[in-house]
């Protein structure tokens, strides 16, 4: 190959590469979580509604304000009245639709009154590749009951009672492509509505602060990797042996929210106290350039001992703080916020009972966030 020929096919190459390169975006994803329960106790709505974004919630419904309210700044900015009225309408229906689904379900498993939870998550993602995802289940009593196949239109059932419900929806035949087309369509745009609305807080990075620190007991070292602070959610915490991954012996914690917004996670590992120099801590995260390495240092180990537990120990109490002030105020705010100015986010709920609210004179271009469920189990 002569070197014009060289030199083309490598700036085809670079051009192509650049292309792919660019292709790449940052992941987003929407949840939307409802659960009823057929005998709530005091304090327990019997109907609760809550949608995340990136895994930080943002809005909130229940059956006793039987309002959905917003849970961060962002939204409550980007929103009109009657973008919340919309929603609203569409949590009430589904309020409805799940108290009869819970006595339905009660007398087909032969169960007596009593507390009963009826479940459904359902939302879509848009991925680094620029690639979408969306999905639907279904539990009941905090079991897999039924989830939607988008691709084959068809719904898995979990046991023999599920199957009732799989032959009733398919055989109606229209609800699973209703939710095919908002997983594929009004999902994403609405999740691109709100990763626009949020973006300072939503792709935004912060670093994990990492503390490694060790126990012994029976002649067992028990080392423990924490990291806290970090954000977005997605993080990587793996312990190594001689720079080898050690899988199968590393125990993880989930990765829970702090009352700030970020978040913490943790992994220990069991190893004989004379190997201790052998392992360490690695933490990759998308705040970080390269995967932090991190080793014990026995001679500082009560420090991060008692500083994790003071942290922990400040984390609940600010959340249990945050969590009254944010009441305090959603008291205050009544029944919601006024017309926001230029907002995108209304749309009209004439059709909210299927969850479509498409906006009158614009047929199919402003869908509904939500999407309430089947009315029948």
């Amino acid at each position: 190959m002569g070197p014009g020929r060289a030199g083309a096919l490598g700036l085809v190459l670079g051009l192509l590469l650049g292309v792919l390169g660019g292709a790449a975006s940052e992941p987003h994803s929407l949840r939307y979580f409802d659960i009823g329960v057929s005998d709530p106790s005091p304090g327990v709505p019997q109907f609760v509604a809550v949608g995340y974004v990136d895994g930080e919630a943002f809005t909130y419904y229940d059956s006793e304000t039987r309002r959905t309210e917003p849970r961060v700044d962002w939204i409550a900015a980007h929103t009109d009245q009657q973008y919340w009225d919309s929603v609203t309408e569409i949590l009430q229906g589904s309020e409805q639709i799940f108290r009869v689904g819970l006595d339905t379900l009660r007398e087909r498993y032969n169960q007596s009154r009593g507390s009963h939870t009826w479940q459904r998550m359902y939302g879509c993602d848009v991925l680094e590749d620029g690639s979408i995802s969306g999905f639907e289940q279904y539990g009941y009593e905090g079991r897999d009951f039924i989830a939607l196949d988008k691709d084959t239109l068809t719904f898995t059932a979990a046991d023999a009672g599920a199957q009732i419900t799989k032959r009733k929806w398919e055989q109606e035949g229209t609800y699973a492509e209703k939710m095919k087309y908002y997983l594929e369509n009004a999902c994403i745009e609405w999740l691109r509505k709100y990763v626009s609305y949020g973006k300072d807080v939503l792709e935004r990075r912060e670093r994990p602060e990492v503390q490694v620190s060790g126990m012994e007991a029976n002649k067992i070292l028990t080392l423990s990797c924490r990291a806290h602070g970090f954000y977005p959610q997605p993080i990587s915490i793996s312990w190594l042996k001689d720079g080898v991954v050690q899988e199968q012996e590393t125990q993880r914690g989930s990765t829970v929210p702090n009352s700030d917004g970020t978040y913490h996670a943790w992994a220990t590992i069991d190893v004989l106290p004379g190997d201790r120099d052998k392992y360490q801590c690695r933490v990759e995260h998308a705040s970080l350039p390269q995967p932090g390495l991190f080793s014990w240092e026995p001679q500082s180990n009560l420090i991060p001992i008692v500083a994790g537990v003071a942290v922990a120990v400040v984390a609940v109490i600010a959340a249990l703080a945050g969590f009254a002030v944010w009441k305090s105020k959603q008291g205050k705010k009544g029944k919601g916020y006024n017309v926001a100015p230029g907002s995108e986010g209304g749309s009209n709920s004439s059709n909210a009972g299927m969850g479509l609210g498409v906006q009158a004179g614009a047929p199919g271009r402003f869908w509904g966030p939500n999407l309430s469920c089947p009315p029948m189990v």
